[in-house]
């Protein structure tokens, strides 16, 4: 027994030691943004614009795209009165050859990509017999596809280069099942795998991954969300889940979170406490907890024989929707590009 106690001593010791080695290293390789070119996809409004314009702050060059090429101008003026330099493309991620020509345009205006923050994505909410097979093509096309493609476009010269970093910014739904999500989680989680694996097979070239997994934040996209089966009770319950202080996190402290994580190289990025307790739960003890979120699952809107129609959250407001309840998401919506109605 005391030869057991001290190996294991032993090993607690070096696993700690090796935390504050690898804490202190990354610290030291910290970067900065200053005149770096940082392509952010999904910029044009939420999380997507924060980044944007946290990186425009720091005198960052700047290539956005998304799919609205309205939504894109007004974000691209706004970079602009910042001080930016922003070149605006319209761009669908899913589709390996709108990147490559949007990788390419980036290339023809800056030179180089330094930084990559693949957050473009969409949130598809309801029962899971109310979806289709094209629900779940939707999902994997924005939010694992849309990962891989930008990825895959920039690895090259930043192998070459022997430096760069990439963001993949997933979510808790890539790590924790939650109820009436499906086709979201399951791109999310495939987005968590690809974004882990790269980390380790990119190890010792330069290139810097970081998994971000945040959790709820108070963006305003839940009136840009899609929504099937009893669409008002669906739309209800997450867009009060999306607004109510507690349970979110503001714009800011995501994006000075991710920010620090992207400057540090950290492989992955937990942004808040619940998120990693969730991941730590879940990791212990993944049979209870399925089994627990089933019973939630249970006090969810049950499905509706004409809800495979699917409609944008802000068609379908109802009267708590609208109440003080949601008033900090719908200055969310207002402040980060989400009011027009796409």
């Amino acid at each position: 027994m005391p030869g057991i106690f001290r190996t294991t001593m032993m090993l607690a010791g070096g696993a700690a030691a090796a935390i504050v080695v690898n804490r202190l290293r990354r610290e030291q390789n910290t970067i900065d943004f200053h005149d770096k070119v940082a392509v952010v996809t999904g910029g044009s409004r939420g999380l997507g614009l924060g980044l944007a314009e946290a990186l425009a702050r720091q005198g960052a060059k700047l290539a956005i795209c998304a799919r609205d090429p309205e939504q894109l101008d007004v974000a691209r003026q706004h970079l602009e009165s910042l001080g930016a330099e922003v070149l605006a493309e319209p761009c669908n991620v899913g589709s390996q050859e709108d990147v490559e020509q949007f990788i390419g345009a980036v290339r023809e205006r800056f030179g180089r990509v330094d930084v990559l923050i693949n957050n473009a994505g969409i949130i598809s909410v309801g029962p899971v017999l109310n979806q289709e097979t094209e629900d779940y093509s939707r999902a994997m096309d924005a939010m694992f596809w849309g990962v891989v493609h930008p990825t895959l476009a920039v690895l090259p010269e930043m192998t070459a280069r022997g430096s760069g970093s990439i963001a993949n910014i997933t979510s808790i739904g890539g790590k924790f099942p939650a109820p009436h999500l499906v086709p979201y989680e399951a791109a999310k989680f495939a987005a968590v795998g690809f974004s882990e694996a790269l980390t380790v097979d990119l190890s010792g070239t330069g290139v810097r991954v970081t998994t971000v997994v945040p959790g709820l934040m108070r963006t305003g996209s839940y009136r840009n969300a899609l929504f099937k089966g009893q669409h008002k009770y669906e739309y209800t319950w997450f867009g009060l889940g999306a607004s109510l202080p507690g349970f979110t996190m503001s714009v800011p402290t995501a994006v000075e979170r991710i920010l620090t994580a992207v400057r540090r190289g950290d492989a992955v990025a937990l942004l808040d406490l619940k998120t990693h307790l969730a991941t730590r739960l879940h990791g212990l003890m993944p049979d209870s907890t399925v089994t627990a979120l089933g019973l939630v699952n249970r006090l969810m809107p049950a499905p509706s024989p004409d809800g495979d129609r699917l409609l944008p959250g802000h068609q379908t407001e109802t009267p708590l929707t609208q109440s003080f309840l949601t008033a900090m998401g719908r200055e969310a919506a207002e402040r980060y590009n989400q009011v027009r109605e796409s």
